[in-house]
């Protein structure tokens, strides 16, 4: 029986153990904060406009950002639901935090969003989660009309009632640059300090207090 015992002991504890640490290194996906802003755009369509929230989520895993998996956005009062891939979301570097997300939470047909309460839940590889409540109760209707934006023989001129307005400017692939500040609603396009990569822009028109913005189509700056 002693010799039993002393052979059957060292391999048990070893298992034991490494099943321990194991299981000890899964934690489950946190979302320490999380943000929902509605955009709007002009309609494909080419009347009215159409709606998209914009959500991003601060994520946070023991495990290491490459874990995650699965972004989902549920309204559970209209019983929708959006899901995001890690090969869907985008990443934004806030500050030195790592910011995952999309501009492109919208509705079939352009229908309008709803309002109140969603739940963001993040999903890991191994199927571990974690979610945090994020909300838009901001206006059913804009609050301002659609910004009008145009580039005309090296002049910007643009129409908003936003109270910001600024600049996006893209290369010639349609790839981001930079944001501008917009100091008067008209002015040399020049004068503005452009990438010198950029080739086209629009106006990105924001009222912070409403958590609302819109963003014309974008026109040649040449």
């Amino acid at each position: 029986m002693r010799f039993f015992l002393r052979n059957i002991i060292p391999l048990v504890l070893p298992a034991v153990f490494l099943w321990f640490s194991f299981s000890c290194s899964q934690s489950a996906p946190q979302i320490a904060r999380g943000t929902l802003r509605l955009e709007y755009y002009p309609s494909g369509t080419g009347s009215g406009v159409e709606e998209r929230y914009s959500l991003y989520i601060l994520p946070e895993d023991a495990d290491g950002l490459e874990d995650l998996a699965v972004l989902y956005l549920y309204h559970d009062r209209e019983e929708l639901r959006w899901k995001l891939t890690n090969e869907d979301w985008r990443s934004e570097i806030v500050n030195g935090e790592t910011w995952i997300g999309t501009n492109a939470i919208a509705m079939i047909d352009g229908e309008r969003l709803p309002r109140g309460q969603f739940r963001a839940v993040l999903e890991d590889k191994g199927g571990s989660r974690g979610e945090r409540t994020v909300s838009f109760d901001g206006p059913v209707s804009p609050r301002h009309d659609f910004p009008v934006f145009s580039v005309s023989d090296g002049m910007y001129r643009y129409t908003s009632a936003y109270p910001v307005n600024r600049l996006v400017c893209y290369s010639e692939n349609g790839i981001y640059l930079r944001t501008l500040e917009l100091p008067e609603p008209e002015g040399d396009i020049e004068s503005l300090g452009l990438p010198r990569d950029a080739r086209a822009a629009a106006l990105w028109a924001e009222d912070p207090e409403y958590q609302t913005s819109a963003l014309t189509d974008v026109v040649p700056l040449r």
